[in-house]
C-alpha cells in the first residue's frame, strides 16, 4: 500500500526555502451563520478550532492590497499572488514572480527586474531552473516604502504599489510582457542596476544600456534626459508621472520598442468559444498612450500559444524556462485548438468480461468503508471519483442495483458536505472571498492550496449524479452548492463579488497553479497537472448533464489549454522545452523558474510519472495525443525504478494504455489482478479501462466531434466513433473526418469505420498531401470526400493576413529539396450563391520541427462566383508575397492555411479527395 501523500517541508527537494519567522495566535472564529443554498448550505464562519489563511508562523493574514482593490476578490493561486499574501512576517513585499520573460520581486525601494537566460540544474540533478536574479531595481529617489500591496490586477497583469508617505510608485507588470509600466510621484524616476551598465544609445530621454549581458531599454517623458552615476540612472519626469522600461531581444530592436514605450497597459482579457469541436481563444491588451497616439504594444507568447496560432510574429524571441517565447506586435492574437475530449466513461466493448467486471464492481460497493476512512477535502474527494468513475460502467453492463447503490453513496457523502453545521462543512472567508472545505488537507485552509485539485472530484461525482438523477442537480437542490464550489476554483465572472475570476488557472501561463500564496524562491507551482484538468473535464460534463453551456464550454477551454500546456511543460512532448542538461524526460513538478523531477511527498519514480496522470477519467484522453511522449515517460520511469511499476503500478499500466494499449493489457494480464489498486483507483476501473482500449485502440486525437462529450479510438484502420449525449432528445454527431453518429437521448453511443490515417503516424513519404477534415495533411490516399467551412471575412479585407483561417499540417517530414522546384496546389472551393467572396491560401515550411517557419507564401486571392460548384483554386494565381527561402526538410512541419481574405459569407472547401491536395516540392 503505498504510503499517504503528505507534504512535509522536510522532503521537499527543491531549492527554494525563505526565513521563518515568530509564532503568532490562532485566530478566533465569530458566531457562525449558515448560508442556505438551494437544498444545502455553508457556513459564513469557519468551524471552532480551526484556520484560515495565516503566516508560515501561524499569524492570520489578510489580504495586502490597496484602498482601490479592497473590495475586489484576491485572486490567489496566481504567478504574483505574494503581493497580496504576506506568507513570511518579515517580508512584506513579495517573494520572486515569474513573468516571463522578466522576472520580479518587489523590496522597500521597488520593483527588482531580471531576466534570466541560463538554466541551472539543481537537487542532484532533479531540478532545472531559471531563478530570479536582480539586474536592475525600478524606483524613484529616496523612495523607502514599509511594504508593498497589490492595487490593480487583471487576467494576467497586476500593478503593485508602494508608498513611504513622500513617494509613491506603481508599476504595471504581465505574463509575455517585455515593458514594466511605472506611475510614480515625490521623486525622479530612478534605476539601480546590479553592476555599472554600459550604454550602448543615448537619446536623452530614451537609453539603451546592457546589465549583466542583458539589453535595456529605459524610456522617460518628452524632454527628460537620464543621467548615469556608477549604477544609478535617474531622469526627471517634468511635471509628468510616468516610465517605462523594456527587455531588448537584441540591442537593434530599441526602435521598435520605442515605438510602444508610451502605449501603456491597463488591463489584460481571454475570451474563448468553444464550436463545433475547435476551442478558440483571444487574448487582449488595452493601452492607453501617455504620449502620442500609439496604442499598440509588443508580447511574447509561451510556446502552447504559438504553436496554435496563425497571427504573425516577429522574429523577435526571448529565452524562458517554458522554452523560446516569440513576440507579436499586437494587442491581440487568436489561438486555436481542437477541443479536447471527454467522455462520461470508455464505452462498452466486446474486450470486456463482464461476470468478471461484475465481480469487481460488487468487491468496490459492498466494502465495509468504500469511502476509505476519508474525512478532510482531498481524500473524500477521491473516494468520491473512485465511484463517480464505475457509474457509468455498471450501467454499461446492465447492473443499476450496483448503479444506483453508488449514486446513493455519493449523494450522501455530498449532501453531509454541502450541508453546513457538521462534521464537515464548507465555510467563506469574507476577507479572502473563498470558499474552504473544513476538515481541509495540505493546506487548503492556511495556504489556500489545491482547491481547484480537491472540489474538482467533488463537481466530477456530481456531474455523474446528474446523468442519471437531473432533479438533484437543480439549483433549488443540490446544484447551487455545486456551483458555489465552481465559483471558488474557476470562477467565469470577473464582477462577481464574492469570488474571483478563474482563481485556479493562470489563463496565459496556460496551467494551474498549486499554492494559494505563491511564497517560494522559485515562484509558484503544480503538481498534479491532471487533477487540475480533472476540475476542467468535470465542469464538461456537468455543463453538459445540465444544460449550462455556458460551464460546458469553459470546460472545454480550459482543459483543451491546460492539454496542450502539459504535453510542453510536464512532459516536454516535443523535446523543446527542457534544457539539454536537465536530463529528464518528464517533469514530476513545474514552477515558475523551472520544473522538477520531485513530487511533495516522495521521490519514488512511480509517482513522480504517475502524479500528472492521476485521477484517470473520460476527461484524461488528451493524454493519448502524444504517444511518443508517453513511450519515452515510461521508459524514463522503469529506468529510474530499476524495473516496472508496483506501487502504482495500474495508474502506469492506464497510462501505458494512451499509447500501446496491447503492451498495457499484456501487463495488466501478466498480474492477474494480484496488486493493491492506487488510493483513487479500483481493479474494476482498472480492468473495464485497459481491456476496452485494447480492443478499441488508443485515443485519437486528430479526429473530433462537434459535441465536447465526444472521442474517437483507432485500433489499426479500424475507427471507433462515440458520443455520449447528455440531452432529452436524439442527436447527431458530425466528426471531422465526415462521419456522423446517431446518439438516443441520455445515452452513449459507438460506431465504427475505417480511419485513413495513424493518430500515431510514422513519418509520411511523397510528396502529394491531401486534406483531410480536422486540420491534417496526409499522403494517404482513399479517404471520405467530405468539406469543411472557410468562415466569412465579415466584410473585412483581409487579403495577404489569415483570418479565422482553416488550418492543415503534417509533422516529421523529411525530403530533399528538388533543385527550381516550387510548391503548387489544387484546391476545391465553392462559395454557393454568395456574390463577392475571395478565398486565400498560404503554404508555411519549418524545416526542423523546431516550431518556427522559415519559409512562408502567402498566394493571390481566388475570387469565387455565385453559382453552386466546386471552382479549383492553383498556384498559378501567384504569390502575393514570400519570407525566407527553401531548404531540405528533416522531421519538418508543412501548413496550410485557407481564408476568406474579402467578402461577407462563408464558403466550403474540399477535403478527403486527391482534389484538394498541396504538393511540395521535395523528394
Amino acid at each position: 500500500m503505498p504510503s499517504p501523500r503528505t507534504r512535509p517541508a522536510t522532503v521537499l527537494l527543491l531549492a527554494s526555502a525563505l526565513a521563518v519567522v515568530g509564532l503568532g495566535p490562532a485566530a478566533t472564529p465569530a458566531a457562525a451563520a449558515t448560508v442556505p443554498v438551494g437544498a444545502g448550505s455553508y457556513s459564513d464562519t469557519r468551524p471552532a478550532g480551526t484556520s484560515g489563511p495565516t503566516t508560515n508562523t501561524g499569524t492570520p493574514v489578510t489580504p495586502k492590497v490597496t484602498a482601490a482593490a479592497r473590495n475586489r476578490p484576491v485572486p490567489t493561486n496566481d504567478w504574483w499572488s505574494s503581493l497580496a499574501f504576506q506568507r513570511y512576517g518579515d517580508n512584506p513585499y513579495s517573494t520572486p514572480m515569474y513573468g516571463h520573460p522578466l522576472t520580479y520581486q518587489a523590496t522597500a525601494g521597488g520593483l527588482d527586474v531580471g531576466y534570466p537566460t541560463t538554466p541551472v540544474i539543481t537537487g542532484d540533478g532533479r531540478q532545472y531552473e531559471f531563478a530570479h536574479k536582480r539586474d536592475l531595481t525600478i524606483g524613484l529617489t529616496g523612495l523607502n516604502s514599509p511594504d508593498t500591496k497589490a492595487d490593480h490586477w487583471s487576467d494576467w497583469t497586476v500593478t503593485p504599489y508602494w508608498s513611504d508617505g513622500t513617494r509613491t510608485l506603481r508599476t504595471t507588470i504581465g505574463h509575455g510582457s517585455p515593458f514594466v509600466y511605472a506611475k510614480g510621484s515625490g521623486g525622479n524616476a530612478q534605476i539601480t542596476t546590479a553592476g555599472a551598465p554600459t550604454v550602448f544609445a543615448d537619446q536623452g530621454n530614451v537609453l539603451g544600456i546592457t546589465v549583466a549581458g542583458h539589453h535595456y531599454a529605459l524610456f522617460a517623458p518628452t524632454g527628460s534626459d537620464w543621467n548615469v552615476s556608477g549604477s544609478t540612472v535617474t531622469a526627471g519626469l517634468g511635471g509628468k508621472d510616468y516610465f517605462s522600461i523594456a527587455v531588448l531581444p537584441s540591442t537593434g530592436a530599441l526602435a521598435t520598442f520605442k515605438k510602444y514605450a508610451y502605449s501603456f497597459v491597463t488591463d489584460s482579457k481571454v475570451t474563448w468559444n468553444y464550436s463545433g469541436g475547435t476551442v478558440r481563444a483571444t487574448y487582449t491588451l488595452t493601452t492607453e498612450a501617455k504620449e502620442g497616439s500609439e496604442r499598440g504594444t509588443l508580447q511574447a507568447l509561451y510556446r502552447h500559444q504559438w504553436l496554435h496560432t496563425t497571427d504573425a510574429l516577429t522574429s523577435y524571441t526571448y529565452v524562458s524556462p517554458r522554452g523560446t517565447m516569440k513576440v507579436r506586435e499586437s494587442t491581440s492574437f487568436t489561438t486555436t485548438q481542437k477541443a479536447a475530449a471527454v467522455l462520461p466513461a470508455l464505452p462498452k466493448s466486446g474486450g470486456v468480461d463482464t461476470a468478471r467486471l461484475r465481480g469487481y464492481l460488487n468487491d468496490v460497493v459492498n466494502a465495509s468503508d468504500p469511502f476509505s476512512g476519508a474525512v478532510d477535502t482531498y481524500w473524500t474527494g477521491k473516494a468520491l471519483g473512485r465511484l463517480a468513475q464505475l457509474v457509468p460502467v455498471a450501467d454499461q453492463i446492465g447492473e443499476t442495483g450496483i448503479r444506483d447503490r453508488m449514486l446513493n453513496l455519493m449523494k450522501g457523502r455530498l449532501q453531509d458536505w454541502f450541508t453546513a453545521g457538521g462534521a464537515n462543512e464548507f465555510s467563506y472567508d469574507q476577507a479572502w472571498k473563498t470558499l474552504t472545505g473544513y476538515p481541509a488537507s495540505y493546506g487548503s485552509d492556511t495556504e489556500l492550496n489545491d482547491h481547484h485539485f480537491h472540489y474538482g472530484y467533488y463537481v466530477y461525482a456530481a456531474a455523474i449524479i446528474a446523468q442519471y438523477d437531473p432533479s438533484w442537480a437543480a439549483d433549488s437542490a443540490w446544484g447551487g452548492m455545486v456551483k458555489t464550489l465552481v465559483r471558488d476554483t474557476a470562477n467565469p465572472s470577473r464582477t462577481d463579488s464574492a469570488f474571483p475570476f478563474l482563481r485556479g488557472f493562470d489563463v496565459y501561463a496556460g496551467h494551474g497553479w498549486a499554492s494559494g500564496h505563491q511564497g517560494f524562491a522559485a515562484g509558484n507551482n503544480q503538481e498534479s497537472s491532471s487533477e487540475s484538468t480533472n476540475l476542467s473535464a468535470a465542469l464538461v460534463l456537468w455543463g453538459s448533464a445540465t444544460g449550462d453551456t455556458s460551464l460546458r464550454d469553459l470546460g472545454a477551454f480550459l482543459l483543451t489549454t491546460e492539454s496542450e500546456s502539459i504535453a510542453q511543460y510536464w512532459f516536454d512532448a516535443d523535446e523543446q522545452v527542457f534544457p539539454s542538461s536537465f536530463g529528464h524526460d518528464t517533469a514530476g513538478m513545474v514552477w515558475g523558474s523551472g520544473a522538477a523531477y520531485s513530487t511533495w511527498w516522495t521521490a519514488n519514480p512511480e509517482e513522480i510519472h504517475g502524479i500528472n496522470v492521476l485521477p484517470v477519467t473520460g476527461g484524461s484522453l488528451h493524454l493519448g495525443g502524444e504517444k511518443a511522449a508517453i513511450r519515452r515517460n515510461i521508459a524514463e520511469m522503469e529506468r529510474e525504478n530499476g524495473g516496472p511499476a508496483v506501487e502504482w503500478r495500474d495508474l502506469l499500466w492506464e497510462f501505458e494504455s494512451f499509447a500501446d494499449p496491447a503492451s498495457a493489457k499484456a501487463k495488466w494480464d501478466a498480474s492477474n489482478g494480484n496488486y493493491t489498486p492506487e488510493e483513487g483507483e479500483s481493479k474494476a476501473h482498472t480492468y473495464h479501462w485497459i481491456n476496452t482500449l485494447a480492443a478499441v485502440g488508443a485515443p485519437d486525437a486528430t479526429v473530433t466531434g462537434d459535441i465536447p462529450t465526444s472521442a474517437v479510438f483507432t485500433k489499426g484502420t479500424t475507427r471507433t466513433y462515440v458520443a455520449h449525449n447528455h440531452g432529452s432528445s436524439a442527436r447527431t454527431v458530425t466528426f471531422s473526418d465526415g462521419k456522423t453518429l446517431s446518439v438516443p437521448a441520455r445515452s452513449t453511443a459507438t460506431s465504427t469505420g475505417s480511419g485513413s490515417t495513424d493518430p500515431d503516424p510514422e513519418p509520411p513519404t511523397g510528396n502529394t498531401f491531401q486534406l483531410r477534415a480536422g486540420g491534417v495533411l496526409t499522403t494517404a490516399t482513399g479517404g471520405t470526400a467530405g468539406s469543411d467551412t472557410i468562415p466569412s471575412a465579415n466584410g473585412a479585407n483581409h487579403d495577404g493576413t489569415p483570418y479565422q483561417p482553416l488550418v492543415y499540417e503534417v509533422r516529421g517530414v523529411n525530403g530533399t529539396l528538388t533543385s527550381g522546384g516550387q510548391t503548387s496546389f489544387r484546391l476545391q472551393v465553392d462559395a454557393g450563391t454568395a456574390v463577392g467572396l475571395g478565398q486565400q491560401a498560404r503554404v508555411s515550411y519549418d524545416f526542423t520541427g523546431d516550431g518556427t517557419f522559415d519559409r512562408t507564401e502567402t498566394y493571390h486571392y481566388f475570387a469565387t462566383d455565385p453559382v453552386t460548384g466546386w471552382e479549383e483554386y492553383t498556384q498559378a494565381r501567384g504569390l502575393k508575397s514570400a519570407t525566407g527561402s527553401l531548404s531540405n526538410l528533416r522531421g519538418g512541419t508543412v501548413r496550410l492555411e485557407v481564408w476568406s481574405a474579402i467578402g461577407n459569407g462563408a464558403s466550403k472547401l474540399q477535403t478527403g479527395t486527391d482534389k484538394s491536395v498541396v504538393v511540395i516540392p521535395y523528394s
